[in-house]
């Protein structure tokens, strides 16, 4: 999006940000944003269940592994739902709207604004955070956003003949990979929490167990909807053990 579209509706100048985050030009896009994603769901769902029968999968695993969908990313949309709450006074609710509704990261994104605000002189949230700022940071966020869609769409079909190459040579390699893949992104996030505090260690600790008790109970008592709501369960009390533990 242009920043000179955003910035006509106000004075650049101004530091009155909220009259320009609040326009209704981004209240479009975010409704329009939304839109685009319901519409994929709608797409994708009935695709799923068309390609169903032709893989031998009964329509009520089908119904199934959409439950199970939905149930485990209630855990990761609280953190998504946390750390906009954290933008909200930086950008206004269109705004972070548009953006947690896209692929990309949030930590990456607002680092993007932050750099350039800085080549303006500026700094997000503070006195010099004029509305032509404003447009510049969100203009750097969603190029920064929209890089992330754009080597999706090159890479994956990329990957996709890479993995059905594989597939032909060496079966067993191909479904070890993406397994491998998830649990190497996971442990790296993992590892990069434990060195900044012991109470990082310790609600690493406490995540994993909490995970593990899940499974656990889950496998022992054949309770299926324990192990779709492990992951949120898991979330939820980490989040309260680290309030706790730092207010303690």
């Amino acid at each position: 999006m242009n920043p000179q579209i955003i910035m006509a509706a106000g004075d650049p100048n101004s530091t009155d940000i909220w009259a320009l985050a609040n326009s209704p030009v981004l209240w479009i896009c975010a409704l329009g944003v939304f839109a685009v994603i319901f519409v994929q769901c709608v797409l994708y769902s009935r695709a799923a269940k068309k390609a169903a029968p032709h893989v031998d999968m009964p329509l009520n695993e089908v119904k199934e592994s959409f439950r199970a969908g939905m149930v485990a990313s209630v855990g990761p949309s609280l953190a998504v739902v946390l750390v906009a709450i954290a933008l909200l006074a930086l950008f206004g609710t269109p705004a972070v709207l548009v953006r947690i509704g896209l692929i990309g990261s949030a930590a990456a994104e607002t680092g993007s604004a932050s750099i350039a605000a800085s080549t303006m002189g500026a700094e997000l949230g503070g006195d010099t955070y004029t509305q032509q700022v404003f447009g510049v940071a969100f203009m750097a966020m969603s190029l920064s956003g929209a890089m992330w869609m754009i080597s999706t769409l090159i890479l994956t079909p990329l990957m996709k003949k890479g993995g059905a190459s594989m597939s032909k040579r060496n079966p067993a390699m191909m479904a070890l990979i993406p397994t491998a893949a998830l649990l190497g992104a996971f442990a790296a996030l993992t590892v990069a929490e434990l060195p900044k505090s012991s109470i990082h260690a310790i609600l690493v600790g406490i995540s994993a167990a909490c995970m593990g008790l899940c499974l656990l109970l889950s496998k022992t008592l054949n309770l299926k909807w324990l192990k779709e709501w492990a992951l949120g369960i898991s979330i939820i009390v980490s989040i309260v053990a680290a309030y706790f533990l730092h207010t303690a």
